[in-house]
Parts: structure tokens; sequence; C-alpha cells
């Protein structure tokens, strides 16, 4: 193994000018985006053989000193994680303190459950980080769900000027899978290009596209194979950038159930594994909304009961 460092894409084995510009174009600007790629991905963005971007992958991941960690290494490494509060207690302690930072968090519920207010809620309180500075939201809207007018609502109960929180979120109407995938990737220019200090990326709703595109048995296995490659996207944005990943996602009633909630989330094994939290919401009594953490790698399973108000989320 070579104990020099690679300071540029350009002194990377194989890679000219041309081959770094090509790289430099699809997003593989820096040596960490190239170390976590495949080489599959290398050859349709450059033309080279697979062997050359097996070569260039290799040498990338020498020079960033790729490797085991130690659980201490990590241990600091998670103090890096923010808790972006929702501003309700009972919903933060479900969470342990907060939506993290570098996590996927999926929200999946029948309609009116309260995945969309909880998206508008991040958006906003994601602004009060106080070690950031000028923190911004990205949301990605495919089912044309966002409303400034609540974000000015939520930035008032917040204590924010709402001009200027509206301002510090950027919206993107996504109209099919396709574009909502490239949307997601273009998120990496906004933080890289414009320089913006992206914090929350909202995708609402995560699986509509998919589930209009693809009907029927015979086109499930391309559907989850697209989600799949979607959700890693996700996954490598909130992993590399310390961002949070909020995406509400639809249910089915199963038929197969007669006793208990019939109520099961879209997009199966594949969204369900790529997400770090899950969280349930159903209709409680009396207007009031119910979230229950389904899944999580640290934080035991549990519930908790909120209303919707103008100004936020307020504990029963």
């Amino acid at each position: 193994m070579e104990s020099k460092k690679q300071e540029s894409v350009e002194t990377l084995p194989g890679v000219g000018a041309a081959t770094a510009e090509k790289l430099r174009t699809v997003g593989y600007s820096d040596l960490m985006s190239i170390a976590v790629a495949s080489p599959g991905e290398l050859v349709d963005a450059t033309g080279v053989t697979e062997q050359a971007a097996r070569k260039i992958i290799k040498a990338a991941r020498v020079s960033m000193d790729m490797g085991f960690e130690s659980g201490t290494d990590l241990l600091k490494k998670r103090e890096t994680v923010e808790k972006i509060t929702i501003g309700n207690k009972g919903f933060d302690k479900l969470l342990g303190g907060g939506f993290e930072t570098g996590a996927i968090v999926e929200a999946f519920g029948e309609f009116g459950s309260g995945k969309t207010q909880l998206g508008h809620i991040l958006a906003v309180n994601c602004q009060l980080l106080k070690n950031e500075k000028n923190p911004v939201a990205v949301f990605i809207d495919t089912e044309n769900t966002f409303r400034p007018e609540r974000i000015m609502q939520l930035a008032k109960g917040a204590k924010l000027d709402p001009k200027k929180a509206l301002e510090n979120i950027k919206v993107a109407r996504a109209f099919n899978s396709d574009h909502q995938m490239l949307l997601a990737e273009k998120v990496e220019d906004l933080i890289k290009k414009q320089d913006l200090n992206v914090k929350v990326v909202i995708v609402d709703s995560l699986t509509a596209h998919f589930r209009a595109e693809f009907i029927g048995r015979g086109t499930l296995a391309e559907r989850q194979q697209k989600l799949n490659k979607h959700m890693h996207v996700l996954l490598k944005l909130a992993d590399t950038y310390n961002l949070c990943v909020f995406a509400t996602n639809q249910v089915m009633a199963r038929p197969d159930v007669f006793f208990g909630d019939p109520t099961q989330a879209i997009g199966g094994h594949i969204v369900a594994h790529a997400s770090t939290f899950r969280i349930y919401l159903r209709k409680g009594k009396k207007g009031s909304r119910v979230a229950k953490l389904v899944d999580s790698p640290n934080m035991p399973e549990g519930e908790c009961g909120f209303y919707i108000e103008e100004s936020g989320l307020k504990d029963i």
C-alpha cells in the first residue's frame, strides 16, 4: 500500500485531465466520492473499462486510508451528530432528543396523520441549530404539499423571522420518479457549488411516484431496485454531509389481516432496511395524533400523543 496521500482527482492512476473533467461533471469532485463509488458508476460516467475503474477506486481508497475504525473513533464521530428538535417534549424524548443528523428518518401513516406537517416543522426547526451558520432545508415535493403560508405560521411559533425562514428553505417539485432521483443527487451541488449549509432534506412523499409508475407484480423487482438506488443516494448524503433525511411514506391496507392494524408501509423491506429510524403515525382521539417509534438502532420502542396546532406540535 502507498504511504503517500493523493491530493486531487488528477493524481489518481489512469485519470487524466479529460477523465477528471468527466468525473467532476457528474459529481465526483473529490477522493471520498470516488472511494465510495462502484466500478459500474465510474464506467457509466467516464467510459473507462471496468478494470481501470476498479484501479481508480482502489487508489482513492488507499489514499483516503479507508478501513476499519475503533469503537472509540466512532464514538468521537458520533459527537458531531446534532439533534433537530420537533418542539414537542414527548416526540423529542421518543427519538432521544430530536431528529438525528447523519440518518434517514422515515414516517409512514395514512392521509391526514401528520407526515407533511412534520416535514414543514423540520424545515423550520433545523434553522434553530445553535452551532450552525445559516442552516438550510431542502424540500423535495412530489405531491404538491409544500405550503409557504404554513412555514410562516411555524416560524412565528418558533420565534424566527418568517421571511428569512422561507428564504432558507429550497423547494423543488418532482414530477416523476426519475426527476425525484435526480433532485436528490442535485442536493450535493447545493452544498458544494452554492456553498449552502444543508442540514435537513425532506422528501414528501418518498414512494408516491414509484407507486404510480410501476403497476402490477411484473414491475415489482424493477421498482424495488430503483427505490433501493434512491435510498442509497439519500443515505450517502446523510452520512457524508452530516444532515438529516426525513422521508414520508404512504401506506396500504393488507387484505389478509383480519385482527389488529392492517396498515403496512409501501416499499417493503428495501425502504425499511435503508431507514435508520421508522415512525408510524396514526390518528388518535379528539383530533390528536399518535407517533410510534417502530425501529431504531439505539432507542427503545415507544409512542407519544400530540396535537397539531398553528404554532407547531402541542403535548396532550
